[in-house]
């Protein structure tokens, strides 16, 4: 979802930065014994400041706190992230994931104060959610041992990632079944091609898949994960997708399909753009098989067309889907050494680990987003006349950003419009989440491991992707395969996995602590 809704804002004319006050003129001037902090967050685009009001507001005034708030967009953060990190006035703190990497802070280490005795003394809601849910204080503790930022977990989330959307329009045209194998998706995708499947008079306009590599041959066994499209766990350990004799098949099985016409011919070509006009064509649907968060977000004015793919049947029996979408993060809250007093900011922030507040932080808060009814239920409120839900929340929340957390039982508190957004993904996910598998996780990577994958992944990416390409195209995937292996190994495949390996392993002994 924030993929798509970054790609959508692309085009927005924004800011460089702007300063906010989250606090009103008047608490500012009656906060004058409060402690004052700056804190710096990053945005996707400029959607205003009402982000920052209502519940942001009340937690300001509950921990006798002022905050100014340097809001950034992120189309610019890139160039002024450095300038920050080094002008030598550093916030007191950053909020949101979208601010700092895991590789931001293993550099700037010395910048960011260790956390955990601190949660341990001020954060009984975070120290509560650590016992609930031992991925939370897993995925934060780092290397060395100690904690330097805060994590989420995200309400609402469908277990299933992205799905694959076909036109059930022309499933009926054509007087086809929806397809359950991948084998039956390969007719139908022939039958697409072949049998002017739009109605249109014209047999050659069709183009029946416009998929991915890694999507399309998800059916011979490799889930793609939330964090690392390139790595899968198989048997409890990681694999290097581009590696595995699953996904030769599939690129050979790939290769058919696009020699036969059924795959968009100019899709390692075009650019986003290109491809989302022929998805989104006013005139008619063009498009057979999709992929994305839903229907309305891939086809826009056709998606009445279009029903979601089943998890599809491999070679092996077995059905697969995108394996998440991300539920956790870290970097949601780190405190810098310019912070005074830093277990008042903390304190701060322990109002944000509640239900009630996981709610308006990612939605938008009570009698605006989110309406709270006696009996302890929430119902999350339709969005104004021309605005999409996500837009909306957006608007009113930090949404995907900054501390977050609810329990197991949270989900069936909730009630939320299924015209489309979150409310539609949840209720297509139930058709696919029993085929979750487990996903490689967010690992921390130590200083000296951050920078020997940024080296090594450059050029083993660059050399896989080149090869993909190659292969869906003009074939040759078995008769270069063994040559293909030998590359990525003088490449430094060995080292980048016993890297990961050791990152997994830790972070598997964190989750036993």
């Amino acid at each position: 979802m924030v993929k798509n809704l970054f790609k959508l804002t692309l085009g927005i004319t924004m800011m460089v930065s702007i300063l906010i006050g989250c606090s009103s003129d008047t608490t500012n001037e009656t906060a004058e014994e409060d402690e004052a902090y700056t804190i710096a967050t990053v945005r996707w685009a400029e959607w205003g400041d009402s982000f920052l009001k209502g519940f942001v507001e009340e937690t300001e005034q509950e921990a006798d706190i002022s905050i100014n708030w340097d809001v950034y967009v992120n189309s610019e953060w890139g160039d002024k992230k450095s300038v920050v990190m080094a002008g030598g006035e550093l916030p007191d703190a950053f909020w949101g994931s979208l601010a700092l990497t895991d590789s931001d802070i293993a550099k700037n280490q010395g910048v960011f104060i260790p956390l955990e005795d601190l949660i341990e003394e001020h954060m009984p809601n975070l120290t509560k959610a650590f016992e609930e849910d031992p991925t939370m204080r897993a995925m934060v503790t780092s290397p060395d041992g100690h904690i330097y930022s805060l994590p989420k977990k995200l309400p609402l989330r469908p277990i299933a990632g992205n799905s694959l959307f076909i036109n059930q329009q022309w499933l009926d045209h054509l007087g086809l079944e929806m397809p359950q194998t991948y084998e039956e998706l390969y007719d139908v995708l022939k039958a697409f091609k072949e049998e002017d499947a739009n109605n249109n008079g014209d047999p050659n306009d069709e183009i029946p898949a416009q998929v991915g590599v890694l999507q399309f041959i998800l059916p011979f066994g490799l889930p793609i994960g939330a964090y690392d499209t390139n790595l899968t766990v198989q048997d409890g350990k990681p694999v290097y997708i581009p590696t595995a004799e699953a996904y030769r098949e599939g690129i050979e099985w790939m290769h058919q399909a696009y020699a036969e016409g059924l795959i968009d011919q100019e899709l390692f070509t075009q650019d986003t753009s290109m491809a989302e006009a022929k998805r989104q064509n006013d005139e008619q649907a063009l498009v057979g098989l999709g992929t994305g968060w839903t229907a309305d977000a891939v086809f826009g004015p056709n998606a009445n067309q279009y029903a979601q793919l089943p998890a599809l049947e491999g070679p092996d029996g077995e059905r697969y889907v995108m394996t998440d979408a991300p539920i956790y993060e870290r970097n949601e809250f780190m405190i810098t050494t310019e912070a005074k007093n830093p277990e008042k900011l903390l304190q701060w922030a322990d109002q944000f680990y509640t239900e009630d507040a996981s709610i308006q932080t990612f939605y938008g808060s009570y009698d605006i987003a989110v309406e709270k009814h006696d009996d302890g239920t929430y119902e999350v409120l339709e969005a104004p006349d021309g605005e999409s839900a996500d837009i909306f929340a957006w608007t009113n929340s930090f949404r995907d950003f900054g501390p977050k957390y609810v329990g197991e039982d949270f989900n069936e508190k909730v009630t939320l419009p299924t015209s489309g957004g979150d409310g539609l993904k949840l209720e297509l996910d139930q058709e696919l989440n029993p085929y979750v598998r487990e996903q490689f996780p967010n690992v921390i990577y130590t200083e000296e491991e951050s920078a020997r994958l940024s080296t090594l992944t450059v050029d083993l990416e660059a050399y896989v992707e080149s090869m993909q390409s190659k292969w869906v195209v003009e074939g040759g995937a078995t008769e270069e395969w063994d040559a293909y292996i030998s590359q990525l190994e003088q490449m430094g495949l060995g080292e980048y996995m016993d890297i990961q390996n050791e990152a997994f392993d830790r972070y598997q002994e964190s989750l036993s602590e």
